[in-house]
């Protein structure tokens, strides 16, 4: 089975339902996954997917806030979520295709303006996410499983535009770097984009108070696709859909894809 599969920071899947379809329709990714839906599932425009062919949903939501969701052209099965920090929030959510694989979609949190956990709640709720994410990938090796979505961390000194600027600042601070690099590395996850696209400045998201995003081009690598070290050979043609983040009311984020044979 070869599928292409795209990860998006929507940024609410109903104000925006007309750009997934533009999406859809434009790039035919086999599976999507959106994160920052903030709609109940009840809520979300499934029809207006449905008629471009992607009948299949998995997704958790929330009223106004998080929400993941996982479209796809092929079967799926609902492969539950997980509760990060016991906060109730529709930040993960996991789906298995008909060849085993099982992908995770997740939204970790933003956390807040201040990198210091001990003044910002925020920021001390990311590090606590991400530190689980870490202590569930060493309690269970993930097998066959690709993990996307909006991780609000970028983690190479080319995943911004300025390594030394950002350095303190929410996103790229070195203690956010090295949790996420546990992370990854506790559960044997290979970064698939930069598997393929090794060097070189690359980024997801681009800040809405830039008045002109693509010409001051500060953005940031914030949206990933990661795979199991079983699979991650089979993972191809990574890019980042910047484009997208020019389209008319976008997301503060560009869609990410990779294709996999599997």
């Amino acid at each position: 089975m070869t599928f292409t599969l795209a990860t998006w920071n929507i940024n609410s899947v109903r104000l925006r339902a007309g750009l997934v379809q533009k999406l859809l329709t434009e790039e035919a990714p086999d599976v999507l996954c959106l994160q920052e839906c903030k709609s109940p599932v009840d809520k979300i425009p499934v029809e207006l997917f449905a008629e471009l062919g992607y009948g299949h949903i998995v997704a958790r939501g929330q009223k106004g806030y998080n929400g993941v969701a996982i479209l796809s052209r092929m079967p799926l099965r609902d492969a539950g979520h997980i509760d990060w920090c016991e906060k109730g929030d529709a930040r993960h959510v996991a789906a298995e295709l008909e060849n085993g694989v099982v992908i995770h979609n997740c939204y970790v949190p933003a956390g807040g303006d201040e990198p210091d956990r001990t003044i910002n709640e925020k920021f001390g709720h990311k590090l606590d996410f991400v530190a689980e994410m870490r202590d569930r990938f060493r309690e269970s090796l993930p097998a066959r499983s690709i993990l996307v979505g909006d991780l609000n961390i970028a983690p190479r000194e080319d995943d911004v535009w300025s390594h030394k600027a950002l350095l303190k600042v929410v996103s790229h601070t070195p203690i956010e770097v090295e949790a996420f690099e546990e992370a990854r590395a506790a559960g044997g996850w290979v970064d698939i984009t930069r598997q393929d696209v090794p060097e070189g400045q690359l980024y997801s998201w681009w800040s809405y108070r830039a008045k002109d995003w693509d010409a001051a081009d500060k953005g940031r690598r914030l949206d990933h696709i990661w795979a199991s070290a079983d699979i991650a050979a089979s993972g191809h043609s990574s890019r980042v859909l910047r484009a997208v983040r020019g389209w008319t009311q976008p997301s503060d984020h560009a869609p990410v894809l990779a294709t996999f044979d599997l």
